[in-house]
């Protein structure tokens, strides 16, 4: 039987342990996802995209068209090879696409890379989302569209402060450059997730 997610009582296959009770980082670290955490993610990601087109419509429709292609692209395909690969969910054998809350369904088009990100891969990362969300400022402010740009504007911070203290704080994808967990709870994932600790050896851990 296909699972929507993960299985909560399974432990991800990097990690050594035979079961998830009595997981040190259980409380500390979310391996695992569901529903709630996906709508959770969009209710929290959707404003600012929705407010960004709106904007580029008004200025003119058939600038959507490059927009919707750059972050098709983007959060399908470029992020996925320089950010996602990098994440212990990325390596569960049995899925080909992403079972997470940020980029649910995405194709897993390449291997497992456990281990930091590289510069050019961390580069690449933050480029695409500056290039995301400058495309609609852009025409929002051209047009004047004040109004809507404050709301952009305010929609954007609002995602990057919840992200931050709900979701990055507890994520198990280190490599992320906004990554949020603390040293010794990736300490304690990385007593569990051996492939894991080797692939940061004497590369730091945040």
């Amino acid at each position: 039987m296909n699972r929507l997610f993960l299985d909560p009582q399974k432990p991800l296959s990097t990690c050594s342990s035979d079961t998830c009770r009595e997981c040190p980082v259980h409380n500390r670290l979310q391996c695992h996802f569901g529903g709630r955490d996906l709508v959770r993610f969009l209710l929290i990601a959707l404003p600012p995209f929705v407010l960004g087109g709106i904007g580029i419509a008004r200025y003119g429709g058939w600038l959507l068209v490059p927009w919707i292609a750059v972050c098709l692209g983007y959060f399908l395909l470029v992020e996925i090879r320089v950010m996602c690969s990098h994440c212990p969910h990325y390596a569960e054998p049995d899925t080909r696409a992403l079972q997470c809350w940020a980029n649910y369904g995405a194709p897993k088009y390449w291997a497992y890379r456990p281990g930091p990100m590289s510069r050019i891969e961390k580069m690449v990362f933050f480029g695409g989302l500056v290039l995301i969300a400058g495309y609609p400022a852009v025409f929002l402010l051209a047009g004047s569209q004040w109004l809507l740009l404050a709301l952009f504007a305010a929609t954007v911070a609002v995602m990057g402060t919840l992200m931050a203290r709900t979701m990055c704080s507890h994520c198990m994808n280190f490599a992320c450059p906004l990554n949020r967990v603390d040293r010794p709870t990736r300490e304690l994932f990385f007593a569990r997730n051996p492939v894991v600790a080797r692939a940061w050896e004497g590369k730091g851990s945040g």
